[in-house]
C-alpha cells in the first residue's frame, strides 16, 4: 500500500457581513484560505437531518438567518485573528441589520464562533476596537455560538468571480476588494 498524504484539516470560520457575494469575493483573495462557502446561519434550528432554508425564504426575514459564510483556513498559514482583522475592516459593524443598502436581519453583522477561544478572540478584538474608537458609532456584531451551517444554493457560489461585471459587483464589491489590498497587502494572494 502506497504512502498517502494526509492533508491538514485545518480551522472553520463563520461570519456575518452582509451580502454574502461580497464576503465570499474578500476571503477567497486570502493566503491560507482553503475554501470559502456561502450559507446561512444563525436562525431558527431546523435540525441536522432536514433542509435548510432557502435564499427566498431568509430574504423574508422569518426565519432569523444571515448570510453568512463559512472559512475554511490553514491556521499555520492565516491566523483567526487575522480572519478576524479582514472582517471588522471590509463591512460595517455599527450598524443594526444593514450593509448599505442591504436591509434586513439577513444582512446583520455576526460571528458564530466555533468554540470558546474563537469567541474570546472576538470578544476581545470588539472590546479593543470600541475603546479605540475606532468607528464613529459602538458595534452591534452578534457573538454567538455556531449552531448550524446551510449552505447556500450553488447560483451563489463564486457569484463574483462569475458576475464581476454586474453593475452590483461593480459598485459594492469591488470596493470591498480595493479596501482589502489597501489594508492587507500581507495576506493576499
Amino acid at each position: 500500500m502506497a504512502d498517502q498524504k494526509q492533508e491538514k484539516v485545518g480551522e472553520a470560520a463563520v461570519f456575518a457581513g452582509g451580502c454574502f457575494w461580497c464576503t465570499e469575493a474578500v476571503f477567497s483573495m486570502l493566503k491560507g484560505v482553503k475554501s470559502v462557502m456561502p450559507g446561512y446561519a444563525g436562525g431558527k434550528n431546523r435540525g441536522p437531518t432536514s433542509v435548510g432554508p432557502t435564499y427566498e425564504q431568509v430574504s423574508n426575514g422569518d426565519t432569523g438567518y444571515a448570510e453568512s459564510l463559512k472559512i475554511e483556513f490553514d491556521p499555520s498559514i492565516i491566523s483567526y485573528d487575522d480572519l478576524l482583522a479582514v472582517f471588522f475592516n471590509t463591512h460595517d459593524p455599527t450598524t443594526l441589520d444593514r450593509q448599505g443598502n442591504d436591509i434586513g436581519i439577513e444582512y446583520r453583522s455576526a460571528i458564530f464562533y466555533a468554540d470558546e477561544a474563537q469567541k474570546a478572540e472576538a470578544d476581545k478584538l470588539i472590546k479593543e476596537l470600541n475603546a479605540a474608537k475606532a468607528y464613529d458609532k459602538p458595534i452591534v456584531t452578534e457573538v454567538r455560538p455556531l449552531d448550524i451551517f446551510y449552505p447556500a444554493e450553488e447560483w451563489h457560489r463564486e457569484f463574483y468571480r462569475n458576475n464581476s461585471d454586474a453593475p452590483y459587483c461593480q459598485l459594492v464589491i469591488a470596493s470591498k476588494l480595493e479596501k482589502l489590498q489597501e489594508g492587507f497587502k500581507r495576506l493576499i494572494r
